[in-house]
């Protein structure tokens, strides 16, 4: 038995060496070989701690790329394991202290090195990384959302940071039916807000007329033919490998179809062009796909130039040859299409082009999908494409995230081919440790929620002090904290109060309960909740708030009350992963904007829009409409991580207030 785990012990030493390249595509098998061994066991070899544990274990936290990829917790076994035997061993996973490369932080290069953004994806001939050239292009058909921001920054990283290389921003503008130059311009201002800076601009329609003429190069090399089958026929042809019946016109009458379809002649409406690569090829991608289309609508760049326009499929790889592209960085989802893509760049003998592919970011009970996303803007299921229930930068941005939060997040998902159902508290969490240092301190109490309160013992007159609007953050200046006998309280907090108890006033001190009125009337109670009309307080200063298990909010009523309303928002989906048979309508969430008016401290009049801030005991909010002109403002709660329901608070203040006399 000994002898068994010694040779178990050596073997998974010797495995260690596949987990040292910085390559994450070279590593990756190990890792997941590793994962999947340590399914239900605790240690790799046996029942406690062994060298294969702590070889394995140096091998994968001194591999920064390995690391890294580590702490994004994609391969749960091998994440709990990596986690349990650092903190259960200590010593025997002490890494030693090195110069360059170690624990001062910086790589052998003498760069600063991070582990959450530095991924060695192993790209093909990279040479001193002064030539590689990456590109982003997006279809200006809609606002960028988050799944687009990590394909815009990944491309950046690899182009600027990895390789000091050169960043291309391309618009793939060719569907001139769903096209606007709103979307373009809104993608540029939410890439420059993203710190992401293209080298360079284009557009596919500066090359539509090299577009065209590769076309007719296809078609004249027997690579290329038109087609007029119905869709739903060309569809099922193409599903069971029955070939066209015009796969084999000549190439005259394909010439002759194709300018039919160049002038948008009825004739030429009814045809499209098709590569002749397969007819029942396994990879479905290659059987003959459409390359060219006519639609006669006006281009919002050409005008009505041009009547036809290529498929994003027969572009891309063309207008990456011919821009210098070294390396197509895509999501995995178009894995099948690489082939395809390749095939286009031999065809028409263009220089080559490496395809690399990442996992597209998903997040539960949230529309990825343009298509489905333009259709809850166009249906008045959210205000617009920046309504902070919307998965678009500029959704997220509204709802309270911060570039910088944004930024890290995004670069720590890294280039990891692993397709996973990501969960929100994960990318607000980032984002609170970000608001956290610059969130000012405010007081709100509910509107439906105040209960009256008299304080006794305090000085007489109405006193105004100056408090730092952020304890431990005192950079953040100072606000003003109006102190006098009449204070309101917020209902949750004066129902819980016991007769005699000592609890703590926020800013103020300690001061005990001698007074409770309760609503006479039985029912306009709910069950097993006294509805507490006004109260009573002594102050008592020199009493301990270390001692009390209250610590409550207040407002004196003796200043400029703000009026303002809190905003929290829900899921506009109930289901985590919505399928591609499932039906939008039947799992939109009916209810998703939950509203709360409330009356805030003097200080919030200086708010403006856009600020992020913390109203006491309540959350973080970003001010989405300042107060002006006794309108209140409006504030947005961001989410910050913790399992938590978007109307917790809604149902709560309505359970504890809607009954108050």
């Amino acid at each position: 038995m000994e002898a068994q785990l010694i040779d178990q012990t050596t073997e998974w030493q010797d495995r260690a060496q596949y987990m040292t390249a910085p390559n994450l595509r070279a590593i990756e098998p190990a890792l997941a070989e590793l994962d999947s061994h340590l399914t239900l066991r605790t240690y790799i070899v046996g029942y406690t701690l062994t060298d294969a544990d702590t070889t394995v274990w140096k091998t994968i936290r001194e591999n920064r790329v390995a690391y890294a990829y580590v702490k994004q917790n994609l391969m749960p076994n091998l994440c709990r394991w990596f986690r349990y035997i650092e903190e259960a061993y200590p010593q025997q996973t002490a890494l030693p202290t090195r110069g360059k490369g170690g624990d001062d932080g910086k790589a052998n290069n003498g760069k600063k090195a991070d582990d959450g953004a530095n991924y060695g994806i192993g790209l093909q001939d990279i040479g001193d990384g002064t030539g590689i050239v990456t590109r982003f292009p997006p279809e200006p058909s809609g606002y960028l959302h988050i799944g687009h921001a990590k394909a815009a920054l990944l491309n950046d990283y690899f182009a600027h940071e990895e390789y000091k290389g050169t960043l291309l921003l391309r618009f793939d503008d060719t569907n001139p039916l769903k096209e606007k130059e709103e979307f373009q311009d809104a993608i540029i201002e939410d890439l420059a807000l993203m710190g992401v800076k293209a080298d360079k601009l284009s557009y596919t329609s500066d090359y539509f007329q090299e577009l065209y003429d590769f076309c007719v190069q296809m078609i004249k090399d027997g690579n290329a033919y038109a087609d007029d089958t119905l869709q739903e026929k060309m569809r099922q042809e193409r599903m069971d490998g029955i070939p066209s019946e015009r796969r084999n016109s000549s190439v005259e009458d394909n010439l002759a179809r194709f300018e039919e379809m160049k002038m948008a002649t009825d004739e030429g409406i009814r045809w499209c062009i098709r590569a002749k690569i397969s007819v029942d090829d396994p990879n479905k991608a290659m059987r003959d796909p459409v390359i060219y289309r006519c639609s006669p609508e006006v281009h919002h760049r050409t005008g009505d130039k041009w009547k036809i326009y290529p498929t994003y499929d027969f572009c891309c790889p063309i207008i990456d040859a011919i821009e210098g592209v070294t390396h197509a960085l895509r999501t995995t989802e178009y894995n099948d299409r690489d082939a395809q893509y390749q095939w286009m760049l031999k065809a028409l003998k263009l220089r080559h082009v490496y395809n690399w592919g990442f996992a597209r970011m998903n997040f539960i009970r949230t529309l990825l999908s343009k298509r489905k996303l333009t259709r809850v803007v166009n249906e008045g299921v959210v205000w617009g494409w920046d309504d902070p229930r919307m998965p678009t930068v500029r959704g997220v941005r509204r709802r309270g995230v911060t570039i910088p939060a944004l930024r890290e997040f995004i670069l720590k998902q890294g280039p990891s081919k692993n397709i996973v159902n990501l969960d929100w508290s994960t990318f607000w969490a980032t984002n609170k440790k970000h608001i956290d240092p610059i969130a000012a301190r405010y007081t709100a109490i509910a509107e439906e929620a105040k209960v009256p309160v008299t304080i006794m013992g305090a000085r007489e007159g109405i006193i105004t002090e100056e408090k730092d609007k952020h304890a431990k953050y005192t950079n953040l200046g100072k606000k003003k904290v109006v102190f006098s006998s009449s204070v309101l309280l917020e209902q949750a907090d004066a129902a819980s109060f016991a007769q005699d108890e000592e609890i703590t006033l926020m800013n103020w001190g300690n001061a005990i309960v001698r007074k409770i009125n309760h609503s006479t009337n039985p029912l306009a109670q709910p069950a097993g909740i006294k509805t507490v009309t006004s109260l009573e307080l002594e102050l008592h200063l020199e009493g301990d708030f270390k001692k009390t298990s209250k610590k409550v909010t207040w407002l004196s009523v003796d200043q400029n009350l703000i009026p303002v309303e809190l905003v929290d928002f829900d899921y506009l989906i109930t289901k985590d992963k919505l399928e591609p048979e499932d039906n939008l309508e039947d799992f939109l969430n009916k209810e998703t904007e939950f509203r709360t008016k409330c009356v805030a401290d003097c200080n919030v009049a200086e708010l403006k829009v856009d600020d992020i801030i913390q109203f006491d005991r309540k959350g973080y909010f970003r001010i989405d409409k300042a107060s002006a002109h006794g309108e209140p403002a409006v504030a947005f709660q961001i989410p910050t991580g913790k399992t938590f329901y978007a109307n917790d608070l809604f149902k709560t203040l309505v359970l504890l207030n809607m009954h108050i006399a």
